[in-house]
């Protein structure tokens, strides 16, 4: 579609001509009402791709798997995801099968060569495409850590939850309850790249699923309330800790786990038993993101515009199945700075080109009394913890404790 040097619709070129003609204005109103559908018809898709759960595509190239097994190395398309140095998960065979991705071992320009350190080597051997992430780790016992299996009585229905408690049940420590939120799109193990430093510092965690992320139930029409929704889930997993011996909590949420929690402190009835929140590369603003990702995808800005109102106004529900309309201003904590009094670590990196780290530092500098921000550098999307893992664990252990200390929410 054509666009002005203002990025509006092609309708606004088309005026000079419409004036001159009656013949010509009947023709033009029938374009222009052609190019209104189109626009709303774009916007209508937008809106319900960032509302509908998607499942993930094989995007990514398998290009050659040599060398044999321990020794085995991949070749992939060299991206700005695939060049990045850490630790990573290959899914191939539909997401059922994942290798896991070490050190790069070559780099020439268009392709990079990467270590294979474990998984599923056979099913890579036989992929010729998959998909590339930092959910590295499939359940606890994978990094030595003792769970149960519990369910979560959400108001969707049953939840399933990793319980994985401390070594000394007996310390006051055990008492903190960190509840493990994930993001968009991802699933509760996306959350244990941070159960082993809640273990350490002798916490009890739960790493939750929540409703319509593939595990827990469907609900809402199956749509994504961008935390406006999901934060009642979280509620429940409150409650159940409570239920279970935990005297204060903390929130870990990742991308929209982020807004989730933040949802959660806002609205919970148990908002004043939350102690602190660890916030990785969160959505603090969701119409900054939503702009960023239009613009990223060269949807138009009046598109992208569109699509939001849709999602915000009850009157775009018979278009995008929203149950409710998503209230995209609660959701701006930016401009909701002061309402922010919970201690808040957020980690994000500067290259995350899924969430920009600009709305999260901004939020630390309105309000430097209960945010702290900590750049990362290099990481992708929520791949903080892949690249420099003794960084991202090193500053949960220095601030969480001093944080719940300052907190101290005193039990009922």
């Amino acid at each position: 579609m054509a666009m002005d040097s203002r990025g509006s619709g092609a309708s606004g070129p088309l005026l000079p001509w419409l004036r001159w003609s009656g013949t010509g204005l009947a023709a033009g109103a029938a374009v222009a009402s052609v190019l209104a559908a189109t626009s709303s018809g774009l916007a209508a898709y937008y809106a319900r791709m960032i509302v509908i759960p998607n499942r993930r595509r094989e995007d990514l190239e398998i290009l050659a798997v040599a060398g044999a097994a321990g020794e085995r190395r991949v070749v992939l398309p060299a991206t700005a995801e695939t060049t990045v140095p850490g630790r990573y998960a290959l899914y191939v065979a539909g997401g059922t099968k994942r290798a896991l991705i070490g050190d790069v071992l070559s780099l020439d320009g268009s392709t990079v060569t990467r270590a294979v350190t474990g998984g599923d080597e056979a099913a890579l051997a036989a992929a010729t495409r998959g998909w590339w992430s930092g959910d590295i780790i499939a359940d606890p016992s994978e990094i030595g850590l003792a769970h149960e299996d519990v369910q979560i009585g959400t108001p969707a229905g049953l939840a399933p939850a990793w319980r994985i408690d401390p070594d000394d049940t007996r310390t006051a420590e055990a008492t903190t309850w960190v509840i493990g939120i994930h993001g968009r799109g991802a699933r509760r193990s996306e959350t244990l790249r941070g159960a082993a430093v809640m273990h350490r510092l002798g916490y009890t965690m739960l790493a939750i699923a929540y409703r319509n992320d593939g595990e827990a139930p469907r609900a809402d029409g199956g749509r994504y309330g961008l935390g406006g929704t999901e934060w009642r889930d979280v509620d429940a997993a409150i409650a159940f800790a409570l239920d279970h011996g935990a005297e204060r909590i903390v929130l870990l949420g990742y991308s929209m786990g982020g807004a989730v929690a933040l949802q959660t402190v806002a609205q919970s009835t148990w908002a004043d038993r939350i102690g602190a929140l660890v916030l990785d590369a969160p959505v603090v603003n969701w119409t900054d993101v939503l702009g960023y990702q239009a613009r990223l995808n060269r949807v138009p800005d009046s598109i992208g515009q569109f699509s939001q109102l849709m999602i915000s106004h009850s009157a775009g529900r018979a278009v995008t199945g929203l149950v409710a309309p998503v209230d995209l201003k609660s959701m701006d904590w930016v401009s909701r700075a002061d309402n922010l009094r919970t201690p808040t670590l957020i980690i994000h990196s500067v290259d995350d080109d899924f969430v920009p780290a600009g709305p999260s530092e901004e939020l630390a500098r309105r309000n430097p009394e209960f945010v702290r921000f900590v750049p990362f550098e290099a990481a992708r999307h929520t791949k903080e913890w892949n690249v420099d893992p003794e960084r991202w664990e090193a500053v949960v252990a220095d601030w969480l404790p001093t944080a719940l200390q300052a907190s101290d929410p005193a039990p009922r």
